[in-house]
């Protein structure tokens, strides 16, 4: 056995006898975490939107939830649409330009799992802390550099109307429009003294796409682009966003942040 073995199966004891499971860097490829492991706790009920808000008061909000979500290639390979009744799934409306949803809970560091599927070109945000976006986006079949704005892309943030920072995805793993995909995300929310003063910024400590490593240690310094408008803080809650057009989300689940093993 290797010390790096030995070392592995050591910590992994530790964590074991505190009733906590190490992270295994996306190395299974069977069944979602949540399934697997414990301490997930889901963020949709089933049934409706409990547990989440519109973020702006004055707007409507169109995200409804269905039992399931339909996408037709040839007809309409822009839109999503299911029937509004209860349901597992949540879709931004029937034209994809709503409010972003936002939870009513508050988080800190955090493991976040997710399954989401966009209409062909079609653009959404997972917004951590309400601040820090993972790029949800149809990506499927570029063959450019990936950037910021490809999806599992850390977006960049807008400084005085330019781009500034972010981290685009290490390759491109994006299914094709319509096909579920699956974001596992470790964060670190920022860290604050006694006066309340920043003292480190936020941190994706990984993110795996499709069960793919994309990013790694990814510093943000302040809220990305389209972040809502609240301060950096402790614990802030998640934000889908919901105005760049039609986007379904399933599986949201989350639990209070682990120990990380791995490479």
């Amino acid at each position: 056995m290797t010390r790096a073995a030995v070392l592995l199966f050591v910590v992994s004891g530790l964590l074991a006898a505190q009733g906590r499971s190490p992270l295994t860097d996306g190395e299974h490829h069977g069944d979602p975490p949540y399934l697997l492991e414990e301490g997930w706790m889901p963020l949709l009920n089933g049934r409706d939107l409990g547990g989440w808000t519109g973020q702006e008061k004055d707007k409507p909000n169109e995200w409804f939830t269905t039992p399931g979500v339909f996408f037709d290639r040839l007809l309409s390979p822009t839109r999503l649409s299911g029937r509004k009744q209860a349901g597992s799934r949540i879709v931004n409306g029937p034209t994809g330009r709503t409010v972003n949803l936002v939870t009513e809970q508050k988080f800190g560091d955090m493991e976040l799992y997710l399954e989401w599927t966009v209409s062909k070109g079609s653009n959404s945000g997972v917004y951590l802390h309400g601040l820090y976006e993972v790029q949800v986006f149809d990506s499927f079949g570029s063959t450019e550099p990936m950037k910021t704005s490809d999806a599992g892309g850390i977006y960049h943030r807008w400084i005085e109307g330019k781009p500034v920072g972010g981290s685009a995805p290490r390759v491109n793993v994006a299914r094709p429009p319509g096909h579920w995909q699956s974001y596992q995300v470790w964060f670190r929310g920022p860290r604050f003294d006694a006066s309340g003063k920043k003292v480190e910024n936020a941190r994706f400590l990984r993110v795996l796409f499709n069960g793919v490593l994309v990013q790694e240690d990814v510093e943000v310094d302040g809220g990305t682009r389209a972040h809502m408008p609240i301060a950096e803080a402790a614990e802030n809650p998640l934000m889908l966003q919901g105005d760049h057009g039609p986007v379904a989300y399933r599986n949201i689940y989350w639990r209070p942040l682990r120990p990380i093993v791995g490479r």
